[in-house]
């Protein structure tokens, strides 16, 4: 029998989920998102004025959105309603509004509570516009993805959205100590051990409680050292979904250190990247992109740089490979930085389909026909080998189209020579049209 507990009862304690026991009855005991239900928070504001308003809460698991959807109902003297995106269908939906509908005719408001909303579809998620409207429902939508991008312009013009944070090592200190004083014993685990435990539970305070309840079911007599915890634990799935929010949350942070010329913080978040389980590959083609984009021709052996650096690792294959990815992260933080071959590239994207299919004057064109030669094709064309310093100056934008200068390059690495050439042949270019 392990000495976890002292008191007798404790057995007994366990049969309900140390989750279910300890969630808040009331909105002051819930730990964490000060920033919503503080003095001054939205949801304070919502209980204070009697005015409840449908929301969506948007944040990671594990961080009090169900907790505080059923609080809001019970403030709110509302019957709540809570049903799963993932197993609910458009029948069960009517059957939800037809309820609410005669709620409301009785004086009633429903609180309808949707866990993982973006798992709905466009034809769920419209079901709820017209309830919205008239005030039939108010809707509390909970989502670990961006509603931007999983929720209809007509659902989120109509809610506020609420953006919750993951739980830091303080509030998963309190949760630590408000489990212990449910279960009426200490967690067998030494200082260091517990601190390990709240980094690995990493923000979320349902995985904290899961793995609470893992620990009390083992028989154990002396208190745990971090070593005994990380043998016992199974190793966490990490938040990183290489389809959601954070995959690409994290590759914008690779993408701006890198361009920010931070190599410290590039090496971090591609070793966050590469531990959540990214596919090498993907961050091999990012980084070239980078060497194309921010460095450009500032630097044009980063292309090369990040191309056999694919090419190494396609070599070497994992993990060796992925020091090859590494250097090339490293090379690009260092780089010279210019993004005028992108801009100049956007500009003339953007020139071509504001004045269309203009045709190449006619000088540049080759005359392979008579006809074409009658037409004028080729006429006057000047071969710039023949002509001092091999350069004619001549114009080769269509005849309608004024001169674009889209490339400008930057007084950084190889572009400052770049830079100096363009001059040139500018000086060049006037000297000509002054003869």
């Amino acid at each position: 029998m392990s000495d976890l507990f002292n008191n007798e009862n404790s057995l007994d304690a366990l049969e309900a989920p140390l989750a279910d026991r300890m969630r808040p009855q009331s909105l002051d005991e819930v730990i964490g998102q000060n920033h919503l239900l503080g003095e001054e928070g939205p949801l304070q504001n919502m209980l204070t004025s009697g005015i409840f308003s449908s929301i969506i809460l948007w944040g990671p698991p594990g961080v009090g959105k169900t907790t505080i959807a059923r609080l809001l109902a019970d403030h709110s003297n509302s019957h709540f309603e809570q049903i799963s995106a993932i197993f609910t269908g458009v029948g069960d939906l009517k059957k939800v509004f037809e309820a609410a509908k005669f709620r409301r005719s009785n004086g009633h408001k429903t609180f309808v509570f949707v866990d993982e909303i973006h798992r709905f579809n466009k034809s769920q998620q419209d079901s709820f516009l017209p309830f919205l409207e008239d005030g039939t429902i108010i809707l509390i939508g909970a989502t670990t993805e961006n509603p931007s991008f999983e929720l209809n312009p007509a659902i989120l013009s109509r809610v506020q959205v609420l953006v919750l944070e993951r739980l830091n090592n303080t509030d998963l200190k309190k949760l630590l100590e408000r489990a212990e004083s449910v279960l009426g014993s200490k967690i067998n685990l030494d200082l260091d051990a517990k601190i390990e435990l709240l980094k690995v539970a990493d923000g979320d305070g349902r995985a904290l409680l899961n793995l609470i309840e893992n620990i009390i079911s083992w028989e154990i007599f002396n208190p745990l050292t971090v070593k005994d915890l990380s043998i016992r634990l199974s190793k966490r799935l990490k938040k990183y979904d290489k389809k959601g929010e954070e995959h690409y949350n994290l590759i914008s942070a690779l993408h701006k250190s890198i361009r920010g010329s931070d190599p410290d913080a590039a090496l971090y978040w591609f070793a966050r990247i590469l531990d959540g389980g990214e596919d090498p590959r993907f961050i091999a083609r990012r980084l070239l992109r980078m060497a194309l984009e921010d460095v450009g021709l500032a630097d044009p052996q980063a292309q090369s740089i990040c191309l056999h650096a694919w090419q190494s690792f396609e070599r070497l294959g994992s993990p060796e490979g992925e020091l090859s990815l590494a250097q090339a992260a490293l090379y690009l933080s260092l780089a010279p930085k210019s993004n005028a071959s992108y801009k100049g590239f956007n500009l003339s994207l953007d020139l071509v389909k504001k004045t269309g299919s203009e045709p190449p004057p006619k000088h540049i064109l080759n005359a392979p026909t008579d006809l074409m030669k009658d037409q004028g094709y080729g006429a006057g064309y000047e071969y710039d080998h023949d002509s001092e310093d091999g350069f004619s100056g001549q114009n080769y934008f269509p005849e309608k189209i004024d001169r674009l200068s889209a490339y400008q390059p930057v007084e950084r690495g190889f572009e400052r020579e770049l830079k100096k050439r363009i001059s040139y042949f500018k000086n060049l270019r006037e000297k000509r049209k002054s003869i």
